[in-house]
């Protein structure tokens, strides 16, 4: 049986925090039921399946790329990258990439990027879920280093309030300068 692999990314949007990619190899022998896109899913949902899916997959590893490396190379690149890592981390090498989107990372295995794969392929909605967990959590700490912000509520993403935020508190390290957003805050001086 070929050895698949699911990859996907989570924090491609957001105005803060790395950007975090998840590969999953998941063991027919062990199923874990209720595996979707990660988007579908409410947190404490995610938050069990992904308990389940390292628990029962042959393999899993989460990697990230930097806000400096996202605001060095692109977001795009970036979470390229994080896929790549995400990828290499395995303990097992996978036979087959499949992998969420219309890129692939630079591999030396057979990858194929499928569009909305997180909805139909159970190995790609497995890392996703797994790339988001991860990456909400790495919101939460910083959260605790800088409150003013919320991101334990919004994650990073331009909502209102964290535009507000912005506004108000200027740009923290946290945050991604070339995204327009936070550039536009930069230039006025917050």
């Amino acid at each position: 049986m070929m050895l698949v692999c699911g990859v996907d990314e989570a924090g491609r949007g957001p105005l803060a925090g790395p950007v975090y990619a998840a590969a999953v190899i998941l063991d027919p022998a062990h199923p874990v039921e209720g595996i979707d896109d990660s988007k579908k899913l409410a947190p404490r949902r995610r938050e069990a399946l992904a308990l389940m899916i390292m628990d029962r997959a042959r393999a899993w590893a989460v990697a990230s790329s930097s806000v400096e490396e996202i605001d060095s190379i692109n977001i795009l690149r970036a979470s390229l990258l994080a896929m790549q890592r995400a990828v290499q981390a395995l303990a097992i090498t996978p036979q087959r990439v499949l992998v969420d989107g219309l890129h692939r990372p630079s591999l030396a295995i057979p990858a194929e990027a499928i569009v909305r794969g997180d909805a139909t392929v159970v190995e790609i909605a497995a890392a996703s879920i797994l790339a988001k967990v991860a990456r909400d959590e790495a919101m939460r700490v910083l959260h605790g280093q800088y409150p003013q912000y919320g991101f334990d509520r919004h994650k990073g993403y331009p909502t209102a309030l964290h535009l507000e935020a912005l506004r108000r508190h200027g740009v923290s390290v946290a945050h991604r300068r070339s995204f327009a957003p936070v550039r536009a805050c930069i230039v006025t001086g917050r």
